[in-house]
């Protein structure tokens, strides 16, 4: 009878664990243009790559891809350890954020590709 308690209580870390991961059937496939993050909803998964112009304001920068630009907001602690310009490619993992008047992008990630 323990044992049965025991199964009902680890049984939900395992649905858990799998539902952490993520969906990525039909429909998940994230944005990767800023073109597609402007128009996507919010909460989209975005993953871009261009280049960061300049700098707006605390923790907020203009990013440009070959379709447009977009204002990103990326923390401090998401900063690479190593300085970059204007001229560095880089890749951006995050999500839409959509504002009543603009979007943008709430970077998780910031890669250097170059």
């Amino acid at each position: 009878m323990q044992a049965r308690y025991l199964t009902l209580l680890i049984a939900p870390l395992f649905s858990t664990a799998a539902l952490a991961a993520g969906y990525t059937g039909p429909g998940a496939q994230a944005s990767n243009s800023v073109s597609a993050a402007q128009a996507a909803g919010d909460d989209a998964h975005v993953v871009l790559q261009g280049h960061i112009t300049r700098k707006l304001g605390d923790e907020k920068y203009e990013f440009k891809d070959s379709t447009g630009t977009i204002t990103v907001e990326i923390d401090d602690e998401d900063l690479p350890p190593v300085a970059f310009d204007d001229k560095t490619l880089v890749k951006l993992t995050g999500e839409v954020d959509k504002g009543l008047l603009q979007r943008e992008v709430d970077v998780d990630r910031l890669e250097i590709t170059q």
